[in-house]
C-alpha cells in the first residue's frame, strides 16, 4: 500500500525551507559554496550568545532534564509579565505560555481556534508559517493588502472588506517580516477597530521588537486596544541572537471571561506535548531582565544597522530596483519592475539565481504577495558579504528575463 500525505497538508506551504533550499543543499552536496539569504538565522552569520544567558542556561542545565510545567518554568512566566507591563501589556503568569519558539505557538495558537472553513485575516506579505498554520488547522487564510506605495502599511479599506462571518481572527506582524515596516498607532488603531466591530481575536506577532532603526519606535497592539483579547508573541530569537534554543511566548491580555473554553484548548494543547525545552527556558530571565545589547547592534555604527543600510543602497542602485527602506526586522524586500523584468515565475527565478550565482533568497510569492515581483534578502551576513551577493544580483538582474 503506498502511503501519502494527508489532505490536512494540500494548502500548507513553507517556501523558505521548500524547493530553492532543497536546490541549495543539492548543490553544496556538489562542492559549490552557496551564500544562503533565505532564513533570519543571526548565529550562522556570526552574532553569539549573550553571555548572560548562556551562563544561566550552563548553569541550570545539569538540573534541567526532567519534564516542567506545561505552560513554561514559573520564572520564565514572571519574567514575561513583568517585562509585558514595562511595555503596557497587562497579563498574567497563567496566560502565558512558553513553546519551542514562537513557530510552535502560532501553530497551537491557531489549532485550539479554528474549525474547518473559519477565516483567519492575515497581511499580504506575510511571515508564511502564519498562512501555513491556518491552513494546517483548517482554516483560510484571507489576506489584506500592505501597500507598497505606504511604506508597506496595512490597507485598513481592504481589511474591512475581507471580514466575512467566518472571519475569527486578524493577524498583526510589527515590525513586519517581510518588509521591515513599523506601523504607528493610527494604524494600529484602525486595525484594532475592525477588530472591535467584528468581534476578532488579535494575533501580534512581535518577534522584532526590538529590532529598529532610524529612531522607529514600536508600539505593542495589546497596549492600543487593552479592551481586546489579545494573543501577544515575542521570543529569543531574534534580538536575543538564540533561535536554535528555540524559545518564545505567547501572553493572552484583555478580557478572558469570555474566551475560557479556547483558553482551555491551548492548555490541552501545551500538556499534549508535555513542556517547552527545559535547557533553553532558563534564559528567559536573564535575556529579559539583563542589559539589552540588541541596541549597540541597530544604532549607527551598529553591525545591523551598518549592513542592512548597505544592503539597501546597493539594491537600489541596481536599475529596476526598488526598495522601501525598512524601519525594523532581518530583512529587505525588492521589487523588480515588471516593465524591465519580464518574470512570470518567480520561484524559477530565485532557481536560476541560485544556480548561476550561488545566492540563495527567497520568491516573493513565498510570503503570499500575489504578484512575481518581489523577493527577500537577509541582511544579516557581513558587509562584505552583502556586498558580493549584491554585485552577483544585479550581474544576474542584467538582461534577465523569462519567455
Amino acid at each position: 500500500m503506498q502511503v501519502i500525505q494527508s489532505t490536512k497538508l494540500s494548502n500548507v506551504c513553507y517556501e523558505i525551507r521548500g524547493p530553492v533550499l532543497e536546490e541549495a543543499m543539492r548543490l553544496e552536496a556538489a562542492g559549490h559554496r552557496i551564500l544562503k539569504l533565505n532564513t533570519g538565522n543571526p548565529a550562522a552569520f556570526g552574532f553569539e550568545c549573550p553571555p548572560e544567558i548562556l551562563e544561566d542556561i550552563l548553569r541550570n542545565v545539569s538540573t534541567a532534564h526532567g519534564y516542567g510545567d506545561a505552560k513554561g518554568l514559573l520564572a520564565a512566566r514572571r519574567a514575561v509579565v513583568m517585562h509585558n507591563q514595562t511595555l503596557g501589556i497587562e497579563t498574567d503568569v497563567e496566560h502565558v505560555f512558553i513553546g519551542n519558539g514562537v513557530s510552535e505557538l502560532i501553530v497551537m495558537a491557531m489549532q485550539g481556534l479554528l474549525d474547518d472553513g473559519d477565516e483567519v485575516l492575515v497581511p499580504a506579505p506575510d511571515y508564511p508559517l502564519w498562512t501555513a498554520a491556518v491552513s494546517l488547522s483548517g482554516g483560510t487564510a484571507v489576506h489584506y493588502r500592505c501597500d507598497e506605495q505606504s511604506d508597506w502599511m496595512p490597507d485598513l479599506a481592504d481589511v474591512e472588506r475581507k471580514v466575512t462571518d467566518r472571519t475569527k481572527a486578524i493577524v498583526v506582524i510589527n515590525p513586519n517580516n517581510p518588509t521591515g515596516a513599523v506601523y504607528d498607532e493610527a494604524v494600529l488603531k484602525g486595525l484594532t477597530d475592525i477588530a472591535r466591530r467584528h468581534n476578532l481575536l488579535v494575533c501580534s506577532d512581535e518577534i522584532y521588537d526590538k529590532i529598529l532603526y532610524d529612531g522607529a519606535t514600536h508600539i505593542p497592539t495589546a497596549k492600543v486596544a487593552p479592551d481586546l483579547l489579545t494573543l501577544t508573541f515575542n521570543g529569543m530569537s531574534k534580538a536575543y541572537r538564540v533561535a536554535g534554543y528555540r524559545v518564545g511566548w505567547m501572553a493572552i491580555s484583555g478580557p478572558r471571561a469570555h474566551a475560557d473554553s479556547y483558553i482551555e484548548g491551548l492548555t490541552i494543547l501545551a500538556n499534549m506535548r508535555l513542556c517547552a525545552n527545559m535547557p533553553g527556558q532558563h534564559g528567559v530571565v536573564a535575556a529579559l531582565s539583563g542589559r539589552q545589547t540588541i541596541g549597540e547592534l541597530v544604532l549607527p555604527g551598529g553591525r545591523l544597522k551598518e549592513q542592512i543600510d548597505t544592503a539597501y543602497e546597493l539594491l537600489t542602485q541596481i536599475p529596476g530596483v526598488t526598495c522601501v527602506r525598512p524601519k525594523g526586522a532581518l530583512y529587505l524586500f525588492p521589487r523588480l519592475d515588471p516593465k524591465t523584468f519580464k518574470i512570470k515565475d518567480d520561484r524559477r527565478m530565485a532557481l536560476d539565481l541560485l544556480r548561476r550565482e550561488k545566492i540563495m533568497v527567497v520568491q516573493g510569492t513565498g510570503f503570499n504577495w500575489p504578484e512575481p515581483d518581489h523577493f527577500r534578502v537577509v541582511t544579516l551576513p557581513s558587509v562584505g558579504d552583502l556586498r558580493d551577493a549584491v554585485g552577483r544580483i544585479a550581474h544576474f538582474l542584467d538582461g534577465y528575463g523569462q519567455p
